[in-house]
C-alpha cells in the first residue's frame, strides 16, 4: 500500500492506493498518529485502494473518533466494491462518504 499525504494549512489529505489490511494498516495508523496534531479536516481519497479489511477498518475509525474531537473527516472516491464494504459493516452510517 502506498500513502500519499497532502497538508495544507490544518487539512490533511490521505491517498491510499493499494490495500488497506492486517499487513498495512499498522503503517497507516503510525502515519496518522503523527500527522493529525492540529488538523481540523482530514479526507481520505479511495480512488485507487482495491480492498479494505476489518483493521483498515478499525484504523478509519479510530480516525473518525479523533476528528469528531478536533474537525472533520471525510471519504472521497469510494468505489463500488469499498463502498459494499462500507454499507455491510454498517460504516456507511458512521463515515461522511462523498
Amino acid at each position: 500500500m502506498t500513502i500519499n499525504k497532502t497538508l495544507t494549512g490544518t487539512e490533511l489529505a490521505v491517498a491510499l492506493e493499494g490495500r488497506l489490511d492486517t499487513t498495512t494498516s499498522p503503517e497507516l495508523e503510525a502515519s496518522l498518529n503523527e500527522s493529525l496534531d492540529g488538523v481540523t479536516a482530514l479526507t481520505f481519497d479511495f480512488a485507487k485502494l482495491d480492498y479494505i479489511s476489518s483493521a483498515g477498518l478499525r484504523v478509519l475509525l479510530s480516525a473518525q473518533k479523533r476528528m469528531n474531537k478536533q474537525g472533520d473527516m471525510k471519504v472521497v472516491n469510494v468505489g463500488e466494491t469499498i463502498m459494499e464494504i462500507f454499507e455491510v459493516t454498517g460504516f456507511s452510517d458512521i463515515l461522511t462518504i462523498e
